[in-house]
């Protein structure tokens, strides 16, 4: 079975078997998650800024992990002594533990030396038929009615905290249009800019079949059972 884990913002370890990848691992502000004790295979940005950046050189460079990411950003950290695969989007990338394929996020992407950070990307996870999308940072895009048609997601992380990213009427609506089966809020709460009534996210989807999930920061599990 796939265990999804929030380790919270925006961060998730997603463990198959004795395999571990972490998104967007901005882990600091947790201290209850050890990544020192994960089996972290690989790790998968989905753009340069800090609070999803986070900590993944250190990760990598500690688990000898393989960061994947947007050509520029994967160059940022090979140029800090990370290992990496540099990647663009729209095709599937493999591993020994599923697959992905990193699409469109409609957001800005710098890196913390201000360098360009290339586009901003979402993430579909495809792992032992479980299919999950990871939005990063992003605004309501008509984008999400084709991942619908063309990957059928069952689980979305969506943010919701606004200013940066969709609030949760957005976000709510974008629910709708992935058809997801289960939602996940993130990106909200972290600052003063991005906090979010996830009460009302969670009636404003509860008109159709999709069930809002608020995960507690680490280690509570999703069930990803078909």
């Amino acid at each position: 079975m796939v265990d999804l884990k929030y380790i919270g913002h925006s961060a998730f370890q997603i463990t198959n078997g004795d395999k571990a990848v972490i998104i967007d691992p901005w882990v600091d502000k947790n201290e209850n998650y050890k990544w020192q004790d994960e089996p972290i295979k690989d790790i998968l940005l989905t753009h340069g800024h800090g609070d999803h950046l986070g900590n993944a050189v250190e990760i990598s460079k500690a688990k000898d992990a393989e960061i994947t990411a947007v050509f520029e950003v994967a160059n940022y950290c090979k140029n800090q002594g990370a290992k990496v695969r540099p990647i663009g989007l729209g095709s599937w990338i493999k591993y020994d533990w599923g697959r992905v394929v990193f699409v469109p996020a409609f957001h800005s992407s710098s890196l913390p030396d201000g360098s360009y950070g290339g586009c901003a990307a979402g993430i579909i996870l495809d792992i032992d038929g479980v299919r999950i999308y990871h939005a990063g940072d992003t605004c309501l895009t008509g984008e999400m009615k084709t991942l619908r048609e063309l990957y059928a997601p069952q689980i979305a992380l969506l943010p919701i905290g606004g200013n940066y990213t969709m609030d949760v009427e957005h976000a709510a609506l974008a629910a709708k249009w992935l058809g997801v089966r289960t939602v996940i809020p993130m990106h909200y709460g972290t600052f003063p800019e991005i906090q979010a009534d996830y009460e009302k996210f969670a009636q404003l989807i509860a008109f159709g079949n999709t069930t809002c999930q608020v995960v507690a920061p680490v280690g509570a599990e999703v069930n990803t059972e078909n």
